[in-house]
């Protein structure tokens, strides 16, 4: 992995620090100040002349100030004349705002794609999309990853012959149902209606669910609105034990509380791909790394070779 440099942002060092292990190269230094009129400023403290760039940068809390961070370190690698420069962005947040719903909003999913390239990075890496035609919002190439695989070795092993895998919405249902295929189980999806960021009402429940155990699977938990109303329906179907699995596991707002109140919830299983404060790290949660996917694929890239065929054993797609 010679003529590679990977930095982080100050988003999630712990998950760069990973890459970086898996790769066996050292985290590059940078240094981020705030001036005392508020402005950011970032240096990146390691040669990127003519090198494949990689910049490690989750969009979460706080989004915009990572947002800037990603931004501007971008443009340094640019202005230090990098060969290639990559937006690893496990999260990619403003994926929720990827339609006009109503009158004179923008369309943040797409004016974000066009900040990044603007900035000067010529690909991205990121992972499960809120959307599949956010993909499409970009001017550069996108390798688009998931972490279905690796949630589903969670489970791999048990005795799931009453299992049923269980997508929040009809939306997230292809995901569902490759996350089921994997586990050799059937799926159901509820019939969801948003009224609000943290209000919906689930309908009813598609697909046969009664006295079954359920895995409910999402591409992120964020106030947990959803999941506490699909539990709800569930258990009008006498659901056994029910189980979590999300990629993104924000936990925003109440979600904390609001699932630390759901006292047959047996396990939530999420991903690194934001990090978890200790504040919230109920003990029935459990974190995979996706360190190792994106290590791999920055080797992949680096060596231009194939992302998506990374899927290919799962039978899913990049």
């Amino acid at each position: 992995m010679r003529q590679i440099g990977v930095f982080s942002g100050s988003a999630h060092p712990e998950l760069a620090e990973e890459i970086c292990a898996d790769l066996g190269v050292e985290l590059a230094p940078s240094h981020i100040q705030r001036f005392s009129n508020d402005c950011l400023q970032v240096q990146l403290q390691a040669n990127c002349r003519q090198r494949d760039i990689y910049v490690v940068q989750p969009l979460v809390p706080p989004v915009q100030e990572n947002l800037m961070e990603l931004l501007l370190m971008l443009d340094a690698a640019r202005g230090a004349s990098a060969a290639q420069i990559t937006a690893v962005i496990p999260h990619y947040a403003y994926a929720r705002s990827d339609k006009k719903d109503q009158p004179r909003i923008s369309i943040g999913g797409r004016l974000v794609a066009d900040l990044l390239a603007t900035a000067g990075a010529s690909r991205v890496l990121t992972m499960a999309l809120h959307a599949p035609q956010v993909h499409g919002f970009f001017s550069i190439p996108v390798d688009h990853l998931n972490a279905i695989a690796e949630l589903a070795r969670h489970f791999a092993g048990r005795d799931l012959s009453n299992t049923v895998v269980v997508s929040p919405d009809l939306g997230n249902a292809k995901p569902a149902t490759q996350f089921a295929r994997i586990l050799n189980v059937p799926v159901a999806a509820g019939s969801k209606r948003r009224l609000a960021d943290d209000r919906v009402v689930v309908d009813a429940i598609v697909g046969d669910v009664h006295d079954k155990d359920v895995i409910v699977l999402d591409d992120e938990i964020a106030t947990a609105g959803s999941i506490i109303e699909l539990l709800a329906r569930l258990r009008e179907h006498h659901v056994r034990r029910i189980a979590l699995a999300c990629t993104h596991g924000l936990f925003t707002g109440k979600a904390i509380q609001r699932l630390a109140a759901q006292n047959d919830i047996a396990e939530i299983v999420t991903t690194n791909t934001v990090p978890l404060a200790p504040e919230k790290a109920l003990p029935h949660i459990q974190v995979r790394s996706i360190a190792p996917l994106f290590a791999e694929a920055i080797r992949r890239i680096h060596l231009g070779e194939s992302v998506s065929s990374l899927f290919e054993s799962s039978g899913l797609e990049a």
